[in-house]
């Protein structure tokens, strides 16, 4: 079954090996099972379906929530010779008569349905009476009142277990902290599911949070560094956009404004100019980019603040998705919380007001951060890490740092002597031995913790509890009104067995070392082979009016100038290279490869 599994990734999508967890999931789905996976935007969960729906009889569908997100996946599917389609609200009566007619006649393999239409009574009927191989649920935190991106069409899909309860399901998140992935397999009626976690890390991203100072001047300083470049400039609202997109066209640069004021045509033209590399910047609302299939995105920036760390990295996982150097810049200003805040405290439901609160404390807690921004991501999602990553500002350009043990003991024995049942706070509170009325009544001035961190202020404190959950020995519990709890790492540093190093609070340093583009990762005449089969790329796009990416990712061609196969035996070992493409367009890429032979 694996063999089958590993010859079907080689030959249609042109990968030599798995990456993490997808062989596992593939196994489970083409043995029948019910599978939640989380994997990072970049981490390959389209042919976790893709591929079984190759190898299972009938037809695959697939939930998506996005227009734009669907065009580009069966683009990609066909350009690998997969007969896929896509059912949604784009579609004129003729051309969605000619897909149901497809899926009728048992012509497709995938189908990608918007969960209005897949809701439908009569569609339900339609798939009742075909062979469905499986249904794949994306982006599946819109079904979570606790993900980021929640949206009510999407809570009816756990419907579809009744009348297919043979089927396989398969629900694909990029982001989904504890609360949403417990929500997730709760409304879809999953039965007994395999769930996959794979790692968050994305090692290909560099992280920098700049306090903002002037942000056109440090958003043209950062844009020099990537001149040439694809990449998404994010900002909080359509005014915001179209003045940073029309400031950044009077200096030169090739960029557009997306938002969802603007007309679908308009909006429709910029996606499809942005993938087909025809502008290399998009300054935009968070309206644009879910699921946007382009590899080559090196950069994302976020002019304003996100309203939570789900969609920071959601948002900035569409940088580097081919594997590739890429970078990721946060402008970061105490005004942005305030403004946040505001849309915050708007929110009329007590229950959702105060969950979105908790989400945008964790996105401030990133942005002022002293220790690896690496490791607060990798622990908000709960993979417990505090090896410094060597790839964002704070371990390029460390804070001072000073002996953190007897903090720290501090810290976690005053949690603990408040029964875990307080946030951080009233933990900061007692330790600075401040006398209120919350501390009397409580009976907190009694505690031994009571007055024993003086030494510190509220600022520090807040700082030595950040740093203390970035690395994972406290946990702060969003179900629980944000308390502040024990992990199983705290009783090392409880117990003294553990140096702990702290980060004095300082504001964040903004000068790091450059990046490398891909091309610069190459010398000599590699680098002049990359930009020519960069080149041909584009001529042959152009022809066959299609994105270049479609044709090959940068993340070949690199390889392509690094190995320079001769046959199409060596450039089906080329990533990226699988059969159908090989016979689209490997003779014109050998006969400038075989140039350059040595």
């Amino acid at each position: 079954m694996s063999h089958s599994a590993i010859d079907v990734l080689q030959s249609v999508f042109g990968y030599s090996q798995f990456r993490q967890n997808q062989q596992e999931i593939i196994n489970d789905l083409l043995q029948g099972d019910d599978c939640f996976v989380l994997m990072p935007t970049g981490g390959g969960k389209s042919l976790c379906y893709q591929i079984p729906a190759l190898m299972r009889n009938g037809t695959a569908i697939v939930v998506s929530p996005l227009i734009a997100l669907m065009q580009d996946q069966v683009a990609e599917l066909r350009a690998n010779g997969v007969a896929a389609a896509y059912y949604n609200s784009s579609l004129q009566a003729e051309e969605a008569n000619q897909v149901l007619s497809q899926l009728h006649n048992g012509q497709l393999k995938l189908l990608y349905v918007s969960p209005e239409r897949l809701l439908s009574g009569s569609f339900i009927q339609r798939l009742q009476q075909l062979p469905i191989s499986l249904f794949a649920i994306d982006e599946a935190h819109c079904i979570s009142q606790w993900g980021h991106d929640f949206r009510p069409e999407y809570r009816q899909i756990g419907q579809l277990r009744e009348y297919f309860s043979q089927v396989p399901f398969i629900a694909l998140t990029a982001t989904a902290d504890r609360a949403t992935r417990q929500d997730i397999l709760h409304r879809l009626h999953f039965h007994s599911p395999k769930v996959h976690i794979s790692s968050f890390d994305r090692p290909n991203i560099r992280y920098r949070v700049v306090e903002k100072n002037n942000p056109n001047k440090q958003l043209l300083a950062f844009l020099q560094e990537h001149r040439d470049e694809s990449g998404i400039i994010y900002a909080l609202s359509r005014k915001r956009v179209e003045e940073v997109a029309e400031k950044l066209k009077q200096q030169g640069i090739n960029a557009k404004a997306y938002h969802a004021g603007l007309p679908g045509e308009i909006r429709q033209n910029v996606h499809q100019q942005f993938i087909r590399d025809e502008i290399d910047v998009v300054v935009a609302t968070v309206a644009f980019g879910m699921g946007i299939n382009k590899p080559n995105v090196r950069f994302v920036v976020h002019y304003d603040l996100p309203k939570n760390i789900e969609g920071y990295y959601q948002e900035t996982g569409r940088a580097g998705r081919d594997g590739l150097e890429s970078e990721v810049l946060l402008l970061f200003g105490m005004q942005d919380v305030a403004t946040a805040k505001h849309f915050v405290e708007n929110i009329s439901d007590e229950e959702q007001r105060r969950i979105e609160n908790f989400k945008l404390s964790s996105m401030v807690d990133f942005a002022e951060a002293q220790t690896c921004r690496r490791n607060v991501l990798l622990n908000y999602f709960a993979e417990l890490s505090d090896k410094s990553c060597g790839n964002c500002d704070i371990c390029l350009n460390p804070p001072k740092l000073f002996d953190g043990k007897v903090a720290a003991q501090k810290a976690l024995s005053c949690v603990y002597r408040l029964n875990q049942g307080f946030g951080s706070r009233q933990v900061i509170d007692v330790l600075r031995g401040l006398d209120n009325e919350k501390i009397r009544s409580q009976g907190h001035d009694q505690l031994s913790t009571y007055g024993i961190g003086k030494e510190y202020s509220a600022q520090e404190w807040s700082s030595i509890l950040r740093q203390l959950i970035h690395r994972g020995y406290l946990y702060q519990d969003i179900q629980n009104y944000s308390v502040l709890k024990l992990t199983e790492r705290s009783g090392e540093v409880l117990k003294g067995k553990v140096e702990l190093q702290l980060a004095l609070a300082q504001k964040t340093a903004t000068n790091i070392a450059n990046r490398k583009s891909p091309r610069d990762s190459l010398s000599g005449k590699d680098k002049l082979l990359f930009e020519e089969l960069r080149q041909l790329r584009k001529e042959i796009a152009e022809y066959e009016d299609i994105p270049a990416y479609q044709v090959f990712g940068d993340a070949s061609l690199v390889e392509m100038a690094q190995q320079r196969p001769n046959d199409d035996y060596q450039m089906l070992a080329i990533s990226g290279v699988g059969e159908v493409k090989l016979a689209r367009f490997g003779f014109e890429f050998l006969a400038l490869l075989r140039q350059y032979q040595d």
